[in-house]
């Protein structure tokens, strides 16, 4: 439908007034013709190079989103003010054309409050968040005022405590006080996202008049960082304070009661969630499928998902992620499939869910294959999917694959950097490693316990103990890291790997947390690679009290006795075994064909054609043999197949 321009008649006296009426006219039209037609009438009297006239025009062409035709308008201004600049530079930041946005940003005689926010929203809305902290300094630093708009946009872009901290600083050295329940909830969001737990807690029994929104946003600050008990004791507190629930409410509660496994309470929120008519909410109804998966009840996942009367993103998101999660590769796959062909849009959770499963079973065809789905579908760019893919490639072993990533990310936040950390550490090229690690420092990001593992992880892996040592002492002081049982074991594998096996052993007993039999097993795995039958007898007795339902310490033990001819003691090993029930765990292979993924063990090969398997090696046995070559292990095979 083609909107006719407005019919401005036979105006006789042109006036500011009767212009500014007929611009107020043309913006509720929202035609762009009509604002051209108005444009050539203002051209016509002179009255588009007025100050205000020309500050409105270029207003509604921002509205329609003419960037051309704007800036026709502010070029002509010869009386630019501030609100002529603040204008055209909102355009610019909401068109993504941030360089453009700068430069009429340094070019301002004068800026206020609103020019700042434009130019932090812009830095913001493309993922620049590092140039965005820079504006907030200098706008301290120019003594510019903040407003609470300002902090808002600060606090939705801050990635670490040491800036969530900051922001709050900047609250408090603004003279925003803490009576504002806008900028309050914001800041509990914001303390939530980063893990400081404490500081958000303290805003919130700090607040003097709580609503709904500031118990929704403790609730899932609680639920989102693993506390899921305390989550359900606030939602309790909030019901004991008369505060109505909403669909938010009930959703996070239910994630928590998913996390927790508590099945009968997560029922009877289900419950209230069928009075109240919340579950035609897809937020909620997600939350319900969660609980249900995450609680072994798959088929009331199923059931729930093919009841909805309409799917949209979320529920195939949710469903897709049930699937991945518990390896049905094969159904998360056709459903994403589906999804897309209905055109809902998966989000960057759903694709991380789908590498994650892809990664698990090593296939890296389907891999690949999501991997152009991202390119395809623009998120290339998505933070939790770059991450989500360098972890699959490294997975995967394509460590370079992984790195080509990164190294094309123009922002990375601290996971994305522990991610490839952590992957290169774990494809043994430690020192690349160790050269990301020293690339992140360089970028002003603080390291957390995760990228400290992946460091110390390196350090073993290429032998560099001189260098493990001095990271791992420095810890507490240079990063602020307390170290935790994962970084005593990284020290005991290092130590292991380099034959210090005595360093090792006295790690172990010197540390400050008790040793789990993951890390006996570490040093165990140590005494086996170097030899030392004396100091593996001792350590795989450590396991075997640790974790006596686990196999490898009394094949350990068994292998030393019998090493020994010590055959009563590797008779008494094998028996104990017998008695405490314990089976080794055999491993599995699985193969993919057309889409589907077939696993099995060594027992379960003749229920996949393992008959014509064998019928095929047997007749390649026997070409071989007729042309003169005797394989050693032919009639091996053959009794294995009778």
């Amino acid at each position: 439908m083609i909107v006719s321009p407005p019919n401005l008649g036979p105006i006789k006296k042109f006036d500011v007034s009767s212009f500014s009426i007929l611009i107020g006219r043309c913006t509720s039209l929202n035609s762009l013709p009509s604002a051209q037609t108005l444009h050539s009438n203002l051209i016509k009297t002179g009255l588009h190079r007025h100050t205000f006239l020309a500050n409105r025009l270029l207003d509604l062409y921002s509205r329609l989103g003419s960037t051309t035709s704007a800036f026709q308008v502010f070029d002509e201004i010869p009386s630019k003010n501030t609100f002529s600049f603040n204008i055209l530079l909102a355009l610019l930041s909401k068109t993504g054309r941030i360089r453009d946005a700068r430069q009429l940003f340094e070019e301002m005689p004068q800026r206020d409050t609103v020019s700042w926010n434009s130019i932090i929203s812009a830095y913001i809305s493309n993922g620049l968040f590092a140039e965005a902290f820079e504006l907030l300094y200098k706008m301290q630093d120019l003594g510019a005022r903040f407003s609470e708009y300002t902090l808002s946009l600060a606090a939705s872009c801050v990635s670490d405590a040491r800036h969530a901290k900051q922001v709050h600083g900047f609250l408090i050295r603004s003279g925003l006080n803490s009576s504002n329940n806008v900028m309050d909830n914001a800041l509990i969001d914001m303390y939530g996202r980063v893990g400081v737990i404490s500081y958000a807690c303290g805003v919130f029994r700090a607040m003097e008049d709580l609503d709904v929104i500031s118990w929704n946003s403790m609730i899932s600050v609680y639920g989102n960082s693993g506390h899921g008990e305390k989550a359900l004791e606030c939602f309790r507190s909030m019901r004991a304070h008369g505060f109505p629930i909403d669909e938010f409410t009930v959703s996070s509660v239910i994630h928590a009661c998913a996390d927790l496994g508590h099945l009968a309470e997560g029922e009877q929120l289900l419950a209230q969630c069928f009075k109240m008519g919340f579950l035609s909410n897809s937020v909620v109804s997600s939350a319900v499928i969660d609980l249900y998966s995450m609680c072994g009840r798959l088929e009331n996942s199923i059931r729930l998902f093919e009841e909805m009367d309409r799917w949209d993103s979320a529920l195939c998101n949710s469903m897709v992620s049930t699937y991945a999660r518990i390896r049905l590769v094969h159904e998360a796959r056709s459903l994403f499939v589906v999804a897309l062909r209905k055109e809902m849009r998966p989000t960057g959770f759903t694709f991380a869910s789908i590498l994650c499963s892809s990664s698990c079973f090593g296939l890296t065809e389907q891999g690949t294959q999501i991997h152009c789905w991202v390119f395809k579908l623009g998120f290339e760019a998505d933070l939790i999917v770059s991450s989500a893919l360098v972890d699959m490639y490294t997975k995967l072993g394509s460590a370079e694959s992984a790195l080509k990533i990164f190294s094309a990310m123009a922002t990375r936040d601290l996971v994305f950097w522990n991610t490839m950390i952590m992957g290169l550490a774990r494809n043994g090229q430690g020192t690349e490693a160790l050269r990301i690690f020293k690339q992140m420092q360089d970028s002003g990001t603080q390291p957390d316990r995760i990228t400290l593992v992946g460091v110390l992880s390196a350090c073993s892996h290429e032998g560099l103990v001189h260098e493990g040592k001095r990271i791992f002492s420095s810890m507490e002081k240079k990063y602020g890291v307390v170290r935790g049982l994962e970084h005593y074991n990284c020290m005991v594998d290092m130590m292991g790997q380099a034959g210090r096996l005595r360093e090792a052993m006295e790690i172990i007993e010197t540390m400050p947390h008790k040793p789990t039999a993951a890390t006996w097993e570490l040093l165990l795995e140590a005494c086996r690679i170097h030899g030392n039958m004396q100091l593996e007898e001792i350590v795989a007795e450590k396991v075997m009290e640790l974790e006596p339902c686990s196999s490898v310490p009394y094949f350990v033990l068994a292998r030393v006795y019998g090493t020994r001819g010590r055959w009563e003691s590797m008779a008494r090993v094998w028996k104990t075994m017998g008695d405490r029930g314990v089976k080794k765990v055999g491993g599995c292979s699985w193969i993919c064909i057309r889409n589907l993924i077939f696993i099995f063990t060594s027992d379960q090969i003749l229920h996949y054609g393992g008959e014509d398997t064998y019928l095929m090696l047997r007749l390649l046995c026997w070409e071989m043999v007729g042309e003169g070559y005797v394989p050693e292990q032919h009639e091996e095979m053959e009794d294995q197949e009778k």
